[in-house]
């Protein structure tokens, strides 16, 4: 924010839209103006968060330097909590990354341990990545997506039959172009009639490396980009642009096909910001797509519109799936989706929750229960065939393999859209079949969640939670010990720091970051922290530890801190937010069972989740000004009102409401 509005900022100042009122004599009579524009910045910047936080103007600058909010924020944190009344042991408070050295050889000898059982590789993989920071974006450096990971879709080639003019001008050559539809059911490509686009769809004509030239959106060029298909990392090779409106009615040779010849129709509901914008059509095992087909077949008007013939929308729907659909015939089992349609009523493609239901029923039994009818594959199981068929369209060269994100991910760096990249980087091998075995057997068996949606969370993450990226190339952490081109990610060096809390106080020398502690020889020196130590304060209870003779640290010293972490271990309860079930929580799961593989007794008991904190009913959030800190509560309220509604407000897995009203009706009793 510096560097683009100065210092100090002088940030954009937009103008509201006046209100447009509607004449109050006759209806339809025209508006007239409203309320006068005003002048006012539409976004939070960071900058203007922290005034609100009454950071003092003098230092706003300095958090342009990471170093900044570890040293600002955690004393602020403690004065707050001790005026709340909070008992707290703060001998045992540190911060993590290696500006507290301590923790950072802890880390080290975690990750060491982690690697000697084979639990962290070296692989190519998909991630999820913030383009502008140049690394994987961890779930803890999103502002939005949080959980979301990358997803694998098949690009079907479908060829333009007649390239218009306007393509021709923009390539320059007499080479084939490909209309790109992402799917995730490569298996129904035997059952198109058309391929759909946004009419006002703003597509990019790219050339993709092996030297085809695909029609797509921008944002998917983008993605593909980084996964070497086309250009190079953030900057795909886009030839020109052109309107969807534009390639309507185009004949098309669709793979797999059935139909020699299928053309290009609108379709007003396709989001720009969800595959390439391209979208093949099979109305047969797709309600949306029988919806919109049915309604182009129907309406002369619409068709008209946009060009399109009574003989482009004249071609049989092609059934190719047996669906044993409740309450299906044998005929509509082989045609879902206008089974479902006329079984829910739907009347037109308009009907768009109704369409999402009906979906989500003929995927899922289709996926589940599903046998293919194509002469090709017939009685073959769907997600058998599923494979099949991708495998055997990519080879041919009918399809390429695509990614990008689940749903749409927002870095908090630079605010920006991720993509999905493959890179190069360590990861965790959670998901690996023992370990995860180990892992859910502990969940089922011993963890108290204290709540049955909570347990079940824990049961999902679990099942889907695979290798995790924990390396990255730039920001806070701990240097990989054995290769130091990479940082720890922040998720992936928080996971047993509760065995830290019990030794902590012999270490950090009463300060978070550990403090002035060179020349010390009262003090343990961050480099007495050996592996060798660490192996002797953490063993386990049922093998022999023995102290290592040659730490510089006195064995009366190793022993005491050997028996404060038994004395607190295993981990009774942890407190956390719901959110971190689906990372940091099952993490700390998988890396406790690791690093104590022997001894599932040293594994946590019990894991207490609770929602995030609304005020007055409403979100919480920064960016939004509906935000109340701490410190500001108990100077409006006082401690013993602040407590009183925060005790009204609720602790379970629904999100807790600090109502101000409540804390003012604390203060008049």
């Amino acid at each position: 924010e510096i560097k683009q509005f100065g210092n100090p900022p002088q940030f954009p100042v937009e103008e509201d839209k006046p209100e447009e009122k509607k004449d109050e004599g006759k209806k339809g009579k025209g508006k007239k103006k409203g309320k006068a524009a005003k002048k006012k910045s539409k976004k939070k910047f960071q900058w203007q968060i922290l005034e609100e936080m009454n950071v003092p103007k003098d230092v706003l600058a300095k958090f342009k330097d990471p170093q900044q909010w570890l040293s600002y924020f955690p004393p602020v944190a403690i004065e707050d909590l001790k005026r709340l009344g909070v008992m707290v042991d703060w001998r045992r408070s540190f911060i993590t990354t290696d500006t507290n050295p301590f923790y950072d050889a802890f880390v080290r000898w975690q990750f060491n341990r982690l690697k000697a059982a084979g639990k962290v590789v070296k692989a190519k993989r998909m991630c999820v990545f913030s383009p502008s920071n140049g690394q994987p974006c961890a779930d803890h450096d999103r502002a939005e997506g949080e959980g979301v990971q990358p997803q694998e879709y098949t690009l079907i080639k479908i060829e333009l039959e007649k390239v218009p003019e306007s393509i021709k001008n923009i390539v320059k050559a007499d080479v084939p172009v490909y209309l790109a539809a992402a799917t995730l059911r490569p298996e129904t490509m035997y059952g198109q009639t058309n391929c759909w686009l946004l009419p006002n769809g703003e597509y990019s004509v790219v050339k993709m490396n092996n030297g085809d030239v695909f029609v797509v959106s921008a944002r998917s060029a983008l993605n593909m980009s980084f996964q070497e298909l086309c250009g190079n990392p953030n900057k795909p090779n886009i030839l020109g642009s052109i309107k969807g409106e534009e390639l309507l009615g185009l004949p098309l040779k669709a793979p797999l096909c059935k139909y020699e010849r299928v053309y290009t129709m609108p379709l007003l509901t396709i989001s720009m910001g969800k595959g390439t914008g391209v979208v093949t059509s099979v109305p047969s095992d797709a309600p949306a797509d029988y919806a919109a087909w049915m309604d182009l077949k129907k309406d002369n008007k619409l068709r008209k519109k946009y060009g399109i013939t009574e003989e482009m929308v004249s071609l049989d729907i092609v059934p190719i799936i047996d669906t044993p659909l409740e309450g299906a015939s044998a005929d509509d089992r082989k045609l879902p989706a206008p089974y479902l349609c006329k079984k829910m009523k739907i009347k037109s493609q308009n009907a768009v929750d109704k369409l999402e239901t009906a979906k989500k029923e003929c995927y899922k039994i289709s996926n589940a229960k599903g046998t293919m009818i194509v002469e090709e594959l017939k009685g073959c199981p769907v997600m058998e065939a599923k494979e099949k068929v991708k495998a055997s369209m990519i080879a041919n060269g009918q399809a390429v393999t695509y990614y990008e994100p689940q749903e749409k991910v927002v870095a908090r760096a630079g605010n920006e859209e991720c993509v999905c990249a493959m890179t190069e980087q360590w990861f965790l091998q959670y998901g690996e079949e023992k370990w995860q075995k180990v892992v859910a057997d502990h969940i089922d068996s011993t963890l108290e969640c204290y709540n049955a949606k909570a347990k079940n969370m824990f049961e999902f993450t679990i099942g889907w939670l695979k290798q995790w990226a924990c390396s990255r190339t730039a920001g806070l952490g701990t240097l990989l010990p054995w290769d130091k081109d990479f940082l720890i990610e922040s998720l992936s060096d928080s996971t047993i720091y509760m065995a830290y809390y019990t030794i902590a106080h012999f270490v950090q020398g009463g300060a978070l970051n550990g403090g002035d502690y060179k020349g010390n020889a009262s003090r343990i020196q961050p480099e007495d922290l050996t592996d060798q130590v660490f192996d002797y304060i953490f063993a386990d209870p049922k093998k022999e530890a023995e102290i290592p003779t040659e730490s510089k640290i006195p064995p009366e010293t190793l022993t005491k801190m050997r028996k404060e972490f038994l004395f607190w271990y295993p981990l009774d309860l942890r407190v956390s937010g719901k959110d971190l079930i689906r990372n940091h929580l099952t993490m700390s799961l998988y890396n406790h069972a690791a690093i104590w593989s022997d001894n599932a007794d040293m594994w946590p008991r019990s894991f207490y989740t609770n929602g995030h904190v609304m005020i007055n009913s409403e979100k919480m959030s920064k960016s939004t000004g509906n935000f109340l800190t701490l410190e500001d509560a108990i100077n409006k309220f006082g401690t013993d009102a602040c407590r009183v509604a925060l005790a009204d407000s609720g602790d379970g897995l629904e999100d807790a409401n600090f109502v101000q009203k409540t804390a003012d009706q604390a203060i008049l009793k």
